[in-house]
């Protein structure tokens, strides 16, 4: 069977250009980046006469350590649509070198649905994580460059909040102490890294509208506080002009292509456990506007990218989503504890219970492997079938759209039913304990939130500074509904702890840690980077 690789490397691309003309956009309206790259301007940002186009966010049960194949079902099902006859598009996240590198491999689906040219799209791309590094970075270095000199601002170095980025997996840096050496090397401190994606400028870059809004959100960055405790913003340093320079080509979304031919827009790249996972904002609105159907996808489970979705960047741009595609595999109901009460398959109704809360249609997808039985297939189908949700079997990884074609029906029909009954889950007025409860509470089913003392006294600083009416960014780990991730199927009644909290001014978000969270992840006994090989001419022959 060829690996994902041969397959991608096996098809023909259709030059940019052409993949454009598809969309309606003239020559003048894109920015190649060579033959099948192309930036887009925010200008083909578009409300056509006859409305936006239908919103489908593929999500899942709670995943695997393997996952569930959700970026494949999304790939698949945007060229399904297009084989039916619908013009559709799909919207992805770029993927980040930590994860490429280190367990999870590259993000651009497999099988015969893929994005083109992977091993492009998986490594650096057009530049956009490594320019969201450079911003963060930048301010960094001048936050340390004015305790350097003389500190008219008074910042404490004490509560420092902002720390500096890099897009691969390194534990030694999680925690470090900058400025040794002597007086010419800056003012010692207690620093760290993060990993690119889980910053607060991809999270800007994700959500804003257009370029002055995303040098609005930069100047209201809070990065620290001064020793009587005010906060101090990016704009005091004059760091926003130069910050949003640095972005200026990283906001423009990138289009690429599926090996069938059908566009995809691939912008930004946050992480659903640690930061809100999903592609930009700009991004999507563009494709709704040129296309009759966006297939975007969430991170991990519904209970993170689903509901971050939902709660912040629908409620935030207005979005108005028709259909959710449950992703949901035989194996991940087996690894959740099956058919048992409060198993795997009482996690994937839990994830179309809350699905359904938001007002969104729920349509369950069966990611196939070659090894399911048809007797395990067949009895999922029809547990999945009483609870009276749309269940469609994907063979799209081995068949391409031809095995897509029944979830894509499923999906129009769901679609276009009627008008979107969306709604957030919260309401922004309540305090940030309540949005945190209700969330813990709704969408987990924990019995109760305790918040410990550093959490509390960050809520109350947050309220007090007129950020209480922020929606809510979920830390947890993805591999459970609980903050611990040993814990499978679908538990009730059971406490989630919230330690920290942390306010995101710019990106317009407060973060609710729950668990043990790292913002900057390690690598594996055996990491992935080194099954990666290159022949003698440049070309990729290992791993994608």
């Amino acid at each position: 069977m060829p690996t994902d690789l041969q397959y991608e490397q096996s098809v023909i691309r259709l030059p940019i250009l052409e993949i454009a003309a598809r969309l309606g956009l003239k020559e003048s309206e894109v920015l190649p980046y060579g033959r099948v790259i192309a930036k887009l301007p925010i200008g083909n940002v578009r409300k056509p006469s006859k409305g936006l186009g239908k919103l489908v966010l593929v999500t899942a049960m709670t995943p695997t350590p393997s996952g569930v194949g959700k970026t494949t079902i999304t790939i698949g099902l945007g060229d399904a649509l297009n084989r039916i006859g619908k013009k559709a598009s799909v919207c992805l996240r770029e993927p980040s070198l930590g994860p490429y590198f280190g367990v999870k491999g590259g993000g651009t689906g497999g099988g015969r649905s893929q994005l083109t040219p992977a091993e492009d799209i998986n490594m650096h791309f057009t530049g956009d994580i490594s320019a969201v590094g450079k911003a963060t970075n930048l301010l960094a270095a001048l936050i340390d460059n004015h305790l350097h000199h003389k500190n008219r601002l008074d910042i404490d170095q004490r509560r420092i909040s902002w720390r500096r980025t890099l897009d691969l997996n390194d534990r030694a840096l999680r925690n470090i102490v900058i400025g040794l050496g002597g007086p010419q090397d800056g003012i010692p401190r207690n620093d760290g890294f993060l990993i690119t994606p889980a910053s607060e400028i991809m999270a800007i870059l994700c959500l804003a509208e257009d370029f002055p809004d995303l040098r609005r959100r930069i100047r209201k960055i809070i990065f620290g506080y001064t020793r009587s405790g005010d906060p101090v913003s990016c704009d005091r340093l004059k760091a926003d002009a130069a910050m949003a320079v640095l972005l200026r080509d990283a906001i423009l979304p990138n289009l690429v292509q599926t090996l069938e031919r059908t566009p995809a827009f691939v912008h930004g790249g946050p992480f659903a456990n640690i930061a809100h996972g999903c592609s930009s904002v700009i991004a999507t609105r563009m494709s709704l506007g040129l296309s009759e159907y966006t297939v975007t996808e969430a991170g991990f489970g519904a209970d993170l990218g689903g509901e971050k979705f939902f709660d912040i960047k629908c409620r935030l741009a207005g979005l108005k989503p028709n259909v959710a595609v449950i992703v949901t595999t035989v194996k991940s109901v087996d690894y959740h504890g099956g058919y048992q009460k409060h198993g795997g398959f009482d996690n994937l109704r839990r994830h179309v219970e809350n699905v359904r809360k938001f007002g969104v249609t729920p349509v369950v997808a069966i990611n196939t492997f070659p090894d399911d039985s048809p007797a395990a297939l067949k009895k999922l189908r029809k547990f999945v079938e009483r609870m009276g949700v749309a269940c469609g079997v994907s063979q799209m990884y081995s068949k391409g759209s031809g095995g897509g074609t029944e979830l894509a029906e499923l999906v129009v029909g769901a679609a276009e039913k009627g008008r979107s009954r969306f709604k957030p889950i919260y309401r922004l007025e309540c305090g940030i304990r309540e949005k945190i409860e209700t969330i813990a509470k709704e969408i987990y089913r924990a019995r109760k939130v305790h918040f410990e003392k550093p959490a509390e006294e960050m809520m109350d600083k947050i309220e007090s500074l007129g950020h209480g009416n922020l929606p809510i960014c979920m830390a947890k780990t993805q591999m459970s509904f609980t903050d611990n991730p040993k814990v499978r199927g679908a538990p009730e009644g059971f406490e989630i702890t919230v330690n920290q909290v942390n306010l995101s001014a710019g990106a317009g978000f407060v973060v609710a840690q729950a668990g043990n969270i790292v913002t900057l992840p390690g690598l594996p006994r055996v990491p992935a980077a080194e099954r990666v090989k290159i022949d003698e001419e440049g070309n990729l022959l290992g791993m994608v």
